[in-house]
């Protein structure tokens, strides 16, 4: 007979090392990159690094419960987190004391004077969500020739009529490069529950089309145009993007050392946060941001170790989208900050100064690994003496 066995959890114990390596390695970025800005701002130069690590430490409580959680548990939570992430996502835009405008934006609420982004929380809500259906619409019935998966009408419609105008909440605030990752990852999470790549081209062309015409503002379609310019030159490429890639190049091989980089003394805007790969490839050189590419590649295959032998599907397709979520996102940052994509504001997660994606970061680690220590596979029979 089939005997249950626990999977090693290696993978686990693994993923919890690389997210603290990570973890101190983002605080430790944050103090080298962000002390002349708080020291601009009137604060001490540690003040952006020891927010961080509060922040961590407040992490560090949320994985220790979160992974005690039984994931199957955010099953029965998912729409009530949807509902929740639109709520706030709502908020946001209201003019009410709690809504906060930054550079005009609208993206942060502020409660007992503490500032968090809803953008944060509604990635996470809308991967538990995904997950869930896409679990129960790629289950063939009995009755039918195919899973509804594999339907444009009942397999496809239902994510963007619940994904669609929750983007749209986002994308007015504005902020594109949040609303496109949401919309990717409900994308992924439907790809790996067996959704058809037709679907997904015509439904991110319409999509595509109307942004373009409807939502977006001067300044980003000026961006977009000009990076996809045949005759782009980076010489006469945004600021952002060329102080980047000076600072990056200047890093040479080990690096000018840490806290010794030049583009964050006022010539590489938010080095603290969103371009702050650049930082460190400036300071710690090639060698650096090497090692850090390697952490996150390490990660997102522990990731997918997990999601691939989930205990059941919604498992499954729960830990490809949070793998996913850390691992696009960390990407794009990295393809931002070397001008392979279009400038963005997306953070690089664990290590950019913000706690609301810090703490959204590992609470879905947290999740991560409670999926991993619950695999089980059936080892080969045994004939009975």
């Amino acid at each position: 007979m089939a005997i249950a066995q626990t999977y090693p959890h290696w993978e686990t114990r693994l993923l919890i090392v690389i997210t603290a390596v990570l973890v101190a390695f983002g605080i430790a970025a944050v103090y080298g990159a962000s002390g002349v800005v708080a020291v601009q701002n009137g604060d001490p130069g540690s003040a952006f690094a020891l927010r961080q690590l509060i922040g961590a430490l407040l992490g560090a409580v949320v994985v220790m419960f979160v992974a005690r959680i039984d994931y199957r548990v955010w099953s029965t939570l998912a729409w009530w987190g949807v509902v929740l992430a639109t709520t706030l996502l709502v908020a946001v835009l209201l003019p009410l004391p709690i809504s906060q405008e930054i550079n005009g934006a609208r993206r942060w609420l502020s409660i007992a004077n503490v500032m968090f982004q809803p953008s944060e929380f509604a990635k996470l809500a809308i991967v538990i969500w995904a997950a869930k259906l896409a679990a129960k619409k790629a289950q063939k019935r009995p009755d039918e020739k195919t899973a509804q998966i594999r339907h444009f009408k009942l397999g496809i419609l239902p994510f963007v009529a619940v994904t669609a105008p929750t983007a749209a909440l986002i994308l007015v605030e504005p902020d594109l490069s949040t609303a496109f990752l949401y919309c990717l990852l409900v994308g992924i999470v439907l790809f790996a529950a067996g959704a058809k790549v037709g679907h997904f081209m015509l439904v991110g062309g319409v999509a595509f089309l109307l942004v373009w015409q409807l939502a977006l503002q001067g300044y980003q379609i000026e961006r977009v145009s000009d990076f996809f310019s045949w005759n782009r030159d980076l010489a006469t490429a945004d600021w952002q993007i060329q102080q980047s890639i000076l600072g990056l190049g200047s890093g040479g091989f080990l690096g000018q050392g840490f806290g010794q980089g030049m583009q964050k003394l006022g010539y590489l805007p938010y080095a603290y946060s969103d371009f702050i790969f650049s930082t460190i490839g400036e300071e710690l050189g090639f060698f650096g941001a090497s090692a850090l590419i390697a952490f996150f590649g390490a990660f997102i295959w522990l990731g997918l170790r997990i999601a691939r032998t989930a205990p059941d599907l919604f498992g499954s397709l729960l830990a490809a989208g949070i793998t996913a979520m850390i691992g696009v996102t960390a990407m794009l940052h990295i393809a931002v900050t070397l001008g392979i994509v279009p400038t963005t504001g997306l953070p690089l997660p664990f290590i950019s100064y913000g706690r609301s994606n810090l703490l959204v970061s590992l609470g879905a680690t947290g999740i991560l690994m409670n999926i991993g220590m619950q695999r089980r596979i059936s080892a080969p029979k045994r004939s009975e003496v």
